[in-house]
């Protein structure tokens, strides 16, 4: 599914309206842009390459657009290649998780394409009180070549002294999540010499057991007895070293994905990314 790593799939951008008693506020927009490479996609901790839930075990090309106005409102949009599509069939399932029929897993029956695409849409509102910045927002997913995955969901966010914690709620049942799952993340970056950053991002969910598309057990990969959902799970734990390359206004990073456990609480290997991207007004 759906997030280089995504921690939360969503740019948020503050902005600060000037005023004074005796001088109108100054209104204005800003549009920025940004493209990259990574060496693999990972998102929200899932390492697993022999799982669809990896995004893409090979290298996948990734883009976004952003708009925000002085009065803290913005939206945007983020997209990446992915490295599977759906399969030929879909099942659903029930409450107690049986199997209550399946759906075609492409568009048309046979028409599976070669290459999936995930698109996200957002928008929101920032502001700050104090020192205290938060936002309040909307992400919607659109897939192509993958189905039963387009999903909403609510982002909140809250910053203070430069750490961030955010959580992303899923209002429907798709393929990669559950009505009423929670991903959690806590972050925070340092600035090293020789304009290094250092990041880390802490990763948990609180899952609903249950869903349309995902079912409350599912069959050991290990031949042993049935896997039952949990109802949380520690996810990742990401490290990331970035640092400019010259003066071109790109960034190149690394980043180290100590993985957690899944749904059904199998074990996530760690991992390694790699990325470029470059950053740009519009």
């Amino acid at each position: 599914m759906k997030l280089m790593q995504k921690l939360a799939p969503i740019t948020t951008a503050s902005a600060i309206a000037v005023s004074t008693m005796l001088v109108p506020a100054v209104s204005h927009a800003e549009f920025t842009g940004n493209i990259g490479v990574v060496s693999n996609y990972v998102l929200r901790g899932i390492t697993n390459p022999d799982s669809a839930a990896m995004e893409n075990n090979g290298a996948a090309v990734q883009g976004g657009l952003d708009w925000s106005h002085s009065s803290g409102f913005y939206l945007g949009y983020w997209g990446s290649s992915l490295g599977y599509t759906s399969g030929a069939t879909i099942d659903t399932y029930d409450s107690d998780g049986n199997v209550t029929g399946s759906k075609d897993g492409c568009k048309k029956t046979g028409d599976c394409p070669a290459v999936g695409y995930e698109n996200d849409f957002y928008l929101g509102y920032a502001g700050s009180a104090g020192k205290f910045n938060y936002s309040a927002g909307l992400i919607q997913y659109y897939y192509i070549g993958v189905m039963a995955s387009d999903g909403l969901e609510v982002a909140l966010s809250g910053e203070i002294a430069g750490a961030k914690l955010a959580v992303n709620y899923l209002t429907g049942d798709v393929v990669w999540g559950n009505a009423g799952d929670m991903y959690w993340t806590l972050g925070y970056d340092f600035a090293l010499p020789s304009d290094f950053t250092l990041g880390a991002s802490l990763g948990y969910y609180i899952y609903e057991k249950s869903g349309k598309y995902i079912p409350k057990s599912r069959p050991d990969p290990d031949g042993g007895t049935d896997l039952e959902a949990k109802s949380s799970a520690f996810r990742h734990l990401n490290l990331s070293l970035s640092h400019p390359i010259a003066s071109t206004g790109a960034d190149m990073n690394i980043t180290a994905i100590i993985g957690g456990q899944d749904r059904y609480g199998i074990d996530q290997p760690y991992t390694f990314t790699m990325g470029v991207s470059y950053g740009f007004d519009i």
